[in-house]
């Protein structure tokens, strides 16, 4: 325990750059006490509205947030909900000189309604597809520059398009090249992008639909023979998350770990994945081993559940959930 004391009170010191499909999360929020006359609807009176980082900015946000120096690479468009995004960026330190803005796309935002705490609806504005060659050599080179002073890369990958094999090939190549980590948080789709990274952690649906092993998930047999193959297949470490079952990692030499859930109680998976790929990051990139960096991240994916909506963990939290265990 004292080692991951240790491991997070470097995170500080730690340089991350993000790079994948950012949104940006609205919250309305209000009280349903009426059906709506004109139909068989709740009637939702709104009494505030919030704005907070999503998708790979989310990922960005929990690395500022455990102290960390965060930089965001990723795709906008020329719109108003860039600026509303960039805003909430800048407020929590987070480095948005990597944000790069393609006239062909629109900021992806997602509209979340909730009542009383419970989400009723949600609205997706996006333009879905691959961005052009153009963007992609942008962010390439814009990656490539920072490359020398970053301590490791995460891929956030929503498959919204920012995410492309070439792109990947390149930059994974010139991070095993450079020495530098490179963890993903994948989308099955995209999986044939990914081989070689340092660590790829699907959740155990994810690993279901890469491999085509286990229908319905049932054991952690079932969770080993999946583990195993994309270990094989794609020449990474790979951590599955269980949700409230915990993580299993498999590691290059065959060794295979598993970790149980510190979650308290479970209130909104929403952003936990994010969380969860963050504080690996740093985990690792602090000198962490993969079996005291998924501890770690455990926690804090833990902690998360237990908050509604897009949410962070600071280090006292983490610091707390790990010296309770």
């Amino acid at each position: 325990m004292n080692n991951l004391l240790k491991v997070i009170e470097q995170f500080k010191n730690k340089k991350i750059l993000i790079l994948g499909d950012v949104m940006l999360d609205k919250y309305i929020w209000g009280d349903v006490s009426r059906i709506s006359p004109e139909a068989p609807v709740q009637i939702v009176n709104v009494t505030r509205e919030s704005y907070v980082p999503g998708g790979a900015a989310n990922v960005a946000n929990n690395i500022a947030a455990l102290s960390a120096k965060s930089f965001i690479v990723g795709v906008v468009g020329n719109d108003n909900t860039k600026k509303e995004l960039i805003k909430e960026l800048e407020k929590r330190n987070v480095d948005v000189n990597g944000l790069i803005i393609d006239e062909n796309k629109r900021t992806i935002r997602k509209v979340r309604v909730f009542g009383r705490n419970q989400q009723l609806l949600r609205f997706d504005y996006e333009k879905k597809g691959y961005v052009d060659a153009n963007t992609e050599n942008s962010i390439f080179d814009f990656v490539s520059k920072k490359l020398d002073e970053i301590d490791a890369i995460i891929i956030s990958d929503y498959a919204k398009g920012t995410i492309t094999k070439n792109l990947m090939e390149k930059l994974i190549a010139l991070c095993k090249e450079k020495n530098k980590i490179v963890v993903i948080d994948p989308k099955p789709k995209h999986k044939g992008f990914y081989k070689n990274a340092t660590l790829i952690t699907p959740n155990h649906k994810e690993a279901h639909e890469m491999t085509g092993l286990a229908e319905e998930y049932l054991s952690d047999v079932d969770i080993e023979k999946m583990g195993k193959k994309l270990l094989g297949e794609l020449n990474s470490t790979i951590l599955i998350t269980k949700g409230e079952k915990g993580m299993s990692l498999f590691e290059k030499d065959e060794k295979v770990t598993i970790i149980p859930t510190f979650a308290k109680e479970v209130y909104d998976i929403v952003g936990a994945g994010d969380t969860s790929a963050a504080t690996l990051t740093l985990a690792l990139a602090s000198g962490a081993s993969f079996g005291e960096a998924a501890v770690i991240a455990n926690h804090a994916a833990g902690i998360t559940v237990g908050k509604i909506g897009t949410s962070t963990v600071s280090i006292e939290e983490l610091r707390k959930s790990i010296e309770n265990a």
